[in-house]
C-alpha cells in the first residue's frame, strides 16, 4: 500500500504534469470505484487543473475548485501516459478503474488501476476535500509544522493500545501504514507490542525523532522518482519490513514476522525486543 512518502512523491509528480492543463475526459471504467455522484466526474471536463496536494494517503487534484480525490488502498496504483491509448477502455477487462485524459498536451493523462479481487480503490469528486469522510477524520500530518514532540506526546497519552496500532491509526497520525510503522519502530528500537501509554518521556522523544527521520528520509529518496518506479524505491529503502528471514542491517540478527489474517509485521528481536521472539499468532493457532 502506498503510504505518506510515496503519496507525497506521487502528488509532486502529478502537480508537475497536470497543473495548468485542461481536462478533456474523465472515464470511469470500474463504476464501483466512484464513491460520490454530485458533482459527476464529467463536471471536470473542460476545466483546468490548479494544483495537486496530499492529505494523509489521499491525493487531491484541484480542477478549478472541483476536487478529484483518490485513495489507492492496498492494490491500487497510477499509470502515467504521455499518450493515453486511443482505444476506449472496456469495462470489466483488466485492472483499469478510471482514466483521465488531458486536452493539452493532447493525449496525455493517467490511469488508476487496481489488482486483485478486493476492490478498495476509491475515487471522489467533491467541491471540498473535507466532504471525503476519510480526509475529515485524519489526524495531524507527521511532517506538518504543528506536529511537535509535545503534540505527539499528547496523542499517545492515555492510549492503551499497542504502539504499532496507534501509529497506523489514520485518525491519530495521517499517512503512516504497515510498512513505515515497522520501520519507525525499528529505528526507535521499540517493540511493536509495547503499550503507547507506557512509554517513558525518553521513549516518546526517541519515537518522535524516529518517525520524523524515517518519513523525511523516505520522502527524500523518492523525490523525483517517476510514478512507475515508486514501488521499487519503497522496497529498496526498507530495513525490516518485507525482509523476513534476512539479516537486520543494524545488528545482523534474523528479521522475524508476526502474521495476522490479512497482514503481517516485521521486526528485529535484538534491536527491538531484547532478543525475545514475539508470538506469531497465526503459527500459534496452527500448532494447537
Amino acid at each position: 500500500m502506498p503510504e505518506l512518502p510515496e503519496v507525497e512523491s506521487l502528488s509532486a509528480f502529478l502537480a508537475e504534469r497536470l497543473t495548468g492543463h485542461a481536462v478533456a475526459k474523465v472515464l470511469p471504467v470500474a463504476f464501483h470505484v466512484l464513491k460520490t455522484y454530485d458533482p459527476p466526474p464529467t463536471a471536470l471536463e473542460g476545466l483546468t487543473v490548479t494544483g495537486v496536494t496530499r492529505h494523509g494517503k489521499f491525493v487531491d487534484i484541484d480542477v478549478d475548485g472541483i476536487h478529484l480525490v483518490f485513495h489507492l488502498a492496498r492494490a491500487g496504483w497510477l499509470r502515467w501516459h504521455d499518450t493515453v491509448p486511443e482505444a476506449p477502455p472496456r469495462p470489466g477487462k483488466g485492472p483499469l478503474a478510471l482514466r483521465v485524459r488531458l486536452a493539452d498536451p493532447p493525449g496525455g493523462g493517467f490511469d488508476l488501476t487496481e489488482a486483485g479481487t478486493q476492490k478498495r480503490l476509491a475515487v471522489y469528486c467533491v467541491t471540498d476535500p473535507e466532504q471525503v469522510s476519510g480526509i475529515a477524520r485524519l489526524g495531524p500530518d507527521p511532517l506538518g509544522p504543528e506536529f511537535t514532540r509535545d503534540a505527539f506526546a499528547a496523542l499517545l497519552s492515555g492510549e492503551r493500545r499497542q504502539i504499532k496500532g496507534v501509529l497506523r491509526d489514520q485518525s491519530v497520525i495521517a499517512g503512516v501504514g504497515n510498512a513505515y510503522s515497522d520501520e519507525v519502530l525499528h529505528v526507535a528500537r521499540m517493540s511493536p507490542f509495547k503499550l503507547a501509554a507506557s512509554l517513558s518521556e525518553a521513549e516518546v522523544t526517541e519515537l518522535y525523532e524516529a518517525l520524523g527521520t524515517t518519513l523525511r528520509d523516505a520522502v527524500e529518496r523518492s523525490r523525483g522518482v517517476a510514478a512507475a518506479g515508486l514501488k521499487a524505491e519503497k522496497r529498496t529503502g526498507m530495513r525490516v519490513h518485507g525482509r523476513t528471514g534476512l539479516p537486520c542491517p543494524v545488528c545482523g540478527d534474523t528479521v522475524r514476522e508476526v502474521s495476522y489474517r490479512d497482514s503481517s509485521l516485521q521486526y528485529c528481536p535484538t534491536c527491538q525486543t531484547g532478543g525475545k521472539p514475539l508470538a506469531d499468532r497465526r503459527m500459534s493457532r496452527l500448532l494447537k
